[in-house]
């Protein structure tokens, strides 16, 4: 996804330089200090995100947005940006929303916050992009499930799901995955073949999961059951691999290991 920085204050400006440059998705494609140079670059570029600060001298972001021309379209079609504006202050937050806002970051802002962010619009690009291909599988089911997280688009009707590596979403069939490993804001998703590493967290992916294959043994293990071949008092094998059974989740996963011979 590309994007652009209007922001007259350096330190802030820097700021989201920084975080933009740790974003593997994100390209900044030019960073301005005045908002009529950045006018000027947006009527002839496309550009997915805009992060444009309120407060600025000679004009205001709010005023940015209202006269922002349509212009060349960029990842999704769209004739214009995804808006993200940044403020000290929080009272224009109203205003902002109703210029079609997609998120609106307070400073001091912090990275993790600034990554929710970019993860929301980056989701409402996706979204756009995949309901503009009529053709496409995956459309019935964006259409229905538009808050789930950008980087776990499930498709239930053909059992596979779409996670974020790197530059690329990647097809992976939920029959496949073996078990799911979390650290922190990122996960790795086992299959015989591979693993993927994608960023997002345990409970974002395990909301898309098929409640009645996939459980929770662990804060940091998620498995899916039909691949469990042995199950030890305080661990489960998946081939060679033992992973452990948390005392947080001992309960659950008899109830579900009884529901499941049920069937």
């Amino acid at each position: 996804m590309t994007c652009v920085i209007v922001e007259d204050e350096p330190l802030a400006r820097n700021l989201l330089e920084k975080y933009v440059a740790k974003v593997p998705h994100l390209e900044l494609l030019r960073s301005f200090a005045d908002p009529l140079e950045a006018l000027s670059f947006l009527r002839d570029s496309p550009v997915d995100i805009l992060f444009s600060d309120i407060q600025m001298p000679e004009l205001t972001g709010i005023s940015l947005l209202k006269i922002l021309p349509p212009r060349p379209t960029g990842l999704a079609g769209l004739s214009k940006p995804i808006i993200i504006l940044t403020t000290a202050y929080s009272e224009y937050a109203i205003e902002g929303y109703e210029l079609d806002v997609t998120d609106y970051l307070l400073k001091p802002i912090t990275f993790d916050r600034f990554l929710k962010s970019v993860e929301k619009a980056g989701q409402r690009l996706v979204s756009v992009s995949l309901n503009d291909r009529e053709s496409s599988p995956i459309t019935p089911f964006v259409e229905q499930n538009r808050n789930a997280p950008l980087d776990a688009v499930v498709e239930r009707s053909r059992n596979v799901i779409f996670v974020k590596d790197g530059s690329k979403l990647v097809k992976i069939r939920l029959a496949d995955i073996q078990y799911i490993e979390g650290l922190k804001d990122y996960v790795s998703i086992f299959t015989p073949e591979k693993k993927v590493v994608t960023l997002q967290t345990m409970k974002n992916l395990e909301a898309q999961l098929p409640e009645n294959q996939f459980i929770r043994i662990h804060n940091s293990y998620i498995v899916n059951f039909d691949w469990v071949d042995v199950i030890h008092r305080e661990q489960v094998q998946i081939g060679k691999t033992m992973l452990p059974v948390s005392d947080t989740y001992r309960k659950a996963f008899r109830e579900f290991v009884e529901r499941r011979q049920g069937l």
